[in-house]
């Protein structure tokens, strides 16, 4: 069965550094996109970021362009979302999510097949 489990959210102020990981199992996910969205309190899940199959292309939402960067470590069957200069509008419950092909181009979460139950981030300004 397969499980992906979301870590290293938290309470941080803006402008600090906070770094997510995703943990799967149950299948490799090497050859697979991956992704990061999140969930703000009253609003829909929205894309964030995500890396194709093979780590070579990657994919962000403009709100976080030049300040999140996403990254895999497919030895640990995992995938990073690096993120900087945080700001109160960044505060939801982030989720990680995985394809089923390689292809990451696409922000559309009906495209996505494999999905973790979430992590809090909150940024206090």
């Amino acid at each position: 069965q397969v499980q992906m489990v979301e870590s290293g959210g938290g309470l941080v102020p803006a402008g600090s550094s906070l770094r997510l990981s995703c943990a799967a199992s149950g299948r490799t996910f090497s050859g697979n996109a991956m992704g990061w969205f999140r969930q703000a309190p009253g609003k829909e899940r929205e894309f964030v970021a995500s890396i194709s199959g093979g780590g070579d292309r990657t994919y962000y939402a403009n709100s976080v362009k030049g300040r999140f960067t996403i990254s895999r470590d497919d030895s640990k069957n995992a995938v990073y979302l690096q993120m900087n200069d945080p700001k109160p509008e960044d505060t939801a419950l982030y989720y990680c999510a995985a394809r089923k092909g390689p292809s990451a181009g696409t922000g559309s979460i009906t495209a996505y097949d494999y999905w973790g139950q979430g992590t809090q981030v909150t940024v206090s300004s």
